[in-house]
């Protein structure tokens, strides 16, 4: 008999800028745009971006309310519950710092493997760690 829950389905990512989100996460990050779509009168937005092998959707929200969902470590930068995972960490820090984006660090190794820290273009900062 199988687990009545299977995993994880979707993410929710508090942002400021769902455009400019949208650009980070599908130009620069590699995500496919798969939902974009009007659900109220008052202009709000359902947008939702899918990693390249399907398995992760983050829902990228302009909601107020979801600003909690990221914690804060003091440092004034939100950041995700999640992690995040690449096949090779190196070489996607190399591919992303070159396209811009700002990792505070580059990839370390600690005992449960390779791990680092990047921002998207609403200042969250987002644990990658390898596969």
């Amino acid at each position: 008999m199988a687990m009545a829950i299977q995993g994880i389905s979707k993410a929710v990512v508090p942002v400021r800028d769902q455009e400019r989100a949208k650009r980070f996460w599908t130009e620069t990050v590699g995500f496919a745009l798969t939902t974009d779509a009007a659900y109220d009168d008052q202009g709000a937005r359902w947008v939702e971006v899918t990693a390249p092998n399907g398995s992760s959707v983050l829902i990228l929200s302009a909601s107020e309310s979801d600003r909690a969902v990221f914690r804060d470590h003091g440092d004034g930068v939100p950041t995700a519950t999640f992690f995040l995972y690449a096949d090779d960490v190196q070489r996607t820090y190399e591919e992303l710092s070159a396209k811009g984006v700002e990792f505070p660090e580059p990839p370390v190794q600690q005992p449960w493997g390779w791990w680092s820290t990047f921002l998207d273009s609403e200042g969250n900062r987002f644990t990658l760690q390898q596969a």
